[in-house]
């Protein structure tokens, strides 16, 4: 483990004392039922694609460990538990390509493939195993595309289909052993250097055609892959892996993937259907026996900041406490995992998709770090139970037990003015629990406070600031 700078932990761990309940401010009750159960959660992440991996790679400490703090450390950072790697498929790293370990293929799909690998990865692969060093599980491993030889229009950009699937026949022949095959060696080429490839996808955004690394399918199409890569990975001893798909722009397009995938009957061979939140936003719980993954959403249209709330804009991190709420207690997300963890300022007009800004030897944190550390509590094996709040529309809550049998609560106070929240397991005394709550807002990241005890032993209060987070941990 990586140690801790003083300054993080200095923040991390200040107090504030719960004021007393006697107060003038509303109070709200969130009461918890662990015999109702919903989803299993699998965690919280970030990508690092696109090179970006490379600019913690080049910062000299302490800074370097810093931001490695920032992004994994349970206690004192976001404490992710996902990180989202891409798979890259062009021929060189122009731009801000990512390398395909195959860039010359051969001249048929049954040739013997030549793969060339850098042991870098562009730079995922060093983060990959800092994350292990934190005791980072789960990674998933995410292609944009096919490489080029292996699609409809000869190029593993603007767009084209993988050869071999529905409505896509090349004159080279069905290239969908031959990808299926590459995806295993990169996940073998991981699993040598000490990071557990836990799952794999095959496409991303394949509703959309870009003039970098992309590839179009259907979730009808992509079944007829899924139907081979499932046996591939069986056969090369990588049962535990599971299949991803399909990454479509939003989440109106991942309910056509998810029926299309059941109607060709290729679901029960996947773990999870993901979806971004670009062209259409979570509107509720996806019609599948599938877990439901969102694995890729940023702001990419407002300039940088670091505010929680300024005026409610896509880059507050109040807005995105509230985005990955709603996925998470609305829409029985098992992941909810962001854009791209770290950037620099020049690329993509220094907006809002990085949760860190990395500026030469410089970094800056935003909220929404921040707003994803407030669910750091909630840990990959949790299970989502019920949790309902008093009258008040202003305060949302969730609720998680975690395989060490401990309650995660998070809280959000939408109203203006402070309350006092408490939180009650039923008609559990808390005896000799240990309750600790964490809040941020504009003036504090995870601010520990104090919580208070009623005098018969059954709730925990703390009071919440107009506009902020709560987390709550109940051991």
């Amino acid at each position: 483990m990586l140690s801790l700078p003083l300054h993080l932990a200095t923040l991390a761990t200040f107090a504030i004392a719960a004021p007393s309940l006697e107060s003038r401010q509303s109070s709200q009750l969130i009461t918890v039922d662990t015999t109702q159960k919903f989803q299993k959660v699998d965690g919280f992440g970030f990508s690092a694609a696109f090179q970006r991996a490379n600019l913690v790679v080049n910062l000299a400490q302490p800074k370097q460990s810093e931001v490695l703090n920032l992004l994994y450390n349970t206690t004192h950072g976001a404490g992710f538990s996902i990180v989202r790697n891409g798979i890259g498929s062009s021929v060189d790293s122009r731009n801000d390509w990512m390398n395909s370990i195959l860039p010359v293929c051969p001249s048929s799909p049954s040739g013997t493939p030549n793969y060339v690998w850098d042991g870098k990865d562009s730079g995922q692969l060093w983060l990959s195993q800092k994350a292990v060093e934190f005791g980072v599980k789960t990674f998933y491993a995410n292609a944009w595309s096919a490489p080029g030889c292996m699609k409809t229009n000869g190029n593993d950009a603007n767009g084209g289909s993988l050869c071999g699937v529905s409505g896509a026949t090349c004159a080279s022949g069905d290239w969908k052993q031959a990808y299926a095959n590459y995806l295993v060696k990169y996940i073998q080429l991981y699993i040598q250097s000490g990071v557990p490839i836990t799952h794999v996808a095959f496409l991303n955004e394949p509703d959309l055609t870009t003039s970098y690394a992309s590839m179009r399918s259907s979730g009808t199409q992509a079944a007829d892959f899924i139907k081979v890569l499932r046996p591939t990975l069986d056969r090369n001893n990588l049962t535990s892996v599971g299949i991803n798909c399909c990454e479509g722009t939003g989440w109106n397009i991942a309910s056509q993937h998810a029926r299309e995938i059941a109607s060709a009957g290729a679901l029960g061979s996947i773990y999870a259907i993901t979806s971004h939140e670009y062209t259409s936003r979570i509107n509720g719980p996806l019609s599948t026996r599938a877990r439901a993954w969102q694995t890729e959403y940023s702001d990419l249209d407002g300039r940088w900041s670091t505010a929680w709330y300024s005026n409610g804009g896509a880059g507050d991190g109040f807005t995105w406490a509230n985005t990955v709420f709603n996925g998470m207690v609305n829409a029985n997300l098992s992941a909810y995992i962001f854009w791209e963890g770290i950037q620099d300022r020049a690329t993509n007009n220094n907006n809002n998709e990085k949760l860190i800004l990395i500026d030469g030897q410089n970094y800056f944190v935003s909220k929404r770090l921040w707003a994803f550390a407030q669910f750091r509590i909630v840990r990959p094996g949790a299970v989502r139970v019920a949790a309902s709040s008093s009258s008040s529309s202003q305060l949302k809550s969730g609720a998680f037990v975690n395989t060490d049998g401990s309650v995660a609560v998070v809280a959000i106070n939408s109203g203006t003015a402070a309350q006092t929240v408490g939180v009650k397991l039923g008609a559990e005394t808390l005896g000799d629990r240990v309750v600790k709550a964490w809040y941020t807002d504009n003036s504090k990241d995870m601010g520990e406070v104090q919580a208070a005890i009623s005098s018969d032993g059954t709730t925990a209060s703390v009071s919440v600031p107009g506009r902020a987070m709560v987390s709550f941990l109940v051991k």
